[in-house]
């Protein structure tokens, strides 16, 4: 394991390529939600039907990973990454070229069966190569990507979409995952010390280990409400902000250019902090702000576009500060020869918690005749009441891993 703080030129490629791969996944999802009135405009279709077009992805992510989880330790990480990134670009080109709304449920099912794997493969690799004292650093570094995308993809993406079509924001993911994987066939090398223990269950059995233990149980259900706390809100937040605030759509370019430069700034600035100062008692203040920042949010009745950008930004700063901290938590839980199976379940629990909870975000929400929401704040109340939640159950893995970690030093 890497301990040293200053990464070799090979160290840095796999961050950089990892990071580019959980860009192209997150921008794959995240880009749906600044879409959405656009897509309930064009496709002609109402929240609860865009909730189930959002949700299809997460649910197909789901259940990949679980289908998956008893063969993600029995081969090289690097292969098993290659094969699921040729299944996600083949999906997300399926977005692309989709005439119509029940094309793009199928194409989002495709996407989501390869994505949700894509990013627990990611970060089964992180987990095999970093150690546990610089990988708040590490994982700073990938959740950069959730603020690139919203640099770069989210804008650029809106801008395409609202000048030429919204197909084109995968088109653009498509080849920015296919340079990608050309990179890792080349230079990325084999991860495959997880396979050296000499122990190699069936399926069944590494299944059926992976889910009566009480630690990974705990850090199953921590997940749950970690993801619902995002999921509630997000798929209708660019609708909300359109229809109820009455922003434009081409300021939504706007709002998250600030918003994720001021994440890029951040996140590295978290990584550093969590290190050094506690991923517990980070993921605590992170959450808190956060919970506020979201009352404020959703209060919403109308504003100017600067005040949204600010409450947007400072928003998803404190979201990104969680993100940082409970992927290092949650990461340090697992043994290394179960590491794949675990990030693969955790991933689906995290999926399937995202779809349940953006389809009961669509259910929640009351829609006026003029596209808005009536209720929009009651999504923030649950919103705030998963993240209190998440505070209480992340303190218990903080507590499983700091015994694990004595153990391992004593």
């Amino acid at each position: 394991m890497i301990k040293k703080t200053v990464f070799t030129a090979y160290e840095a490629l796999l961050i950089t390529m990892l990071t580019i791969l959980q860009f192209c996944i997150v921008l794959d999802f995240a880009v749906m939600a600044p879409l959405g009135a656009q897509l309930m405009r064009e496709l002609q279709i109402s929240s609860r039907e865009f909730s189930i077009l959002v949700s299809s992805y997460a649910f197909s992510a789901g259940i990949s990973g679980i289908l998956l989880s008893g063969i993600a330790d029995k081969f090289d990480r690097k292969k098993m990454l290659i094969v699921i990134l040729v299944g996600f670009i083949v999906g997300t080109f399926l977005c692309g070229i989709a005439p119509g709304y029940h094309f793009l449920i199928v194409a989002r099912i495709v996407a989501g069966f390869f994505g949700g794997v894509l990013s627990a493969i990611s970060f089964a690799i992180i987990t095999d190569v970093f150690a546990f004292e610089v990988r708040g650093r590490v994982m700073s570094f990938v959740q950069m990507a959730f603020a690139g995308s919203q640099v770069l993809g989210i804008p650029i993406g809106l801008y395409f979409a609202s000048t030429v079509g919204w197909h084109v924001p995968f088109y653009i993911i498509v080849g920015i995952a296919i340079i990608a994987l050309l990179i890792i066939l080349k230079y990325i090398r084999p991860v495959n010390n997880h396979l050296n223990n000499g122990d190699n269950p069936g399926v069944l059995k590494r299944f059926s280990s992976i889910l009566t233990n009480r630690n990974y149980l705990a850090a199953f259900a921590t997940t749950f409400f970690l993801a619902t706390g995002g999921f509630l809100i997000m798929p209708f937040a660019s609708p909300f902000l359109v229809n109820n605030i009455g922003i434009d759509e081409i300021d939504l370019t706007l709002i998250f250019f600030v918003t994720g430069l001021a994440t890029l700034v951040f996140s590295p600035i978290f990584g550093w902090m969590s290190d050094k100062y506690g991923k517990f008692n980070l993921f605590a203040l992170g959450s808190t702000l956060a919970s506020v920042m979201i009352y404020l949010f959703t209060q919403l009745e109308t504003a100017s576009l600067g005040y949204v950008i600010l409450i947007n930004t400072i928003l998803a700063v404190f979201v990104s500060s969680r993100i940082i901290t409970s992927s290092a938590l949650l990461t340090a839980i697992p043994a290394k020869e179960e590491r794949g199976a675990f990030m693969n379940i955790n991933s689906s629990i995290q999926q399937l918690s995202g779809g349940v909870a953006t389809y009961l975000g669509g259910m929640m929400l009351i829609q006026n005749d003029m596209g808005g929401f009536e209720n929009f704040e009651t999504l923030g109340w649950a919103t705030i009441a998963a993240m209190a939640l998440s505070i209480v159950l992340m303190f218990n893995i903080h507590q499983i891993v700091q015994k694990k970690l004595k153990r391992q030093t004593a």
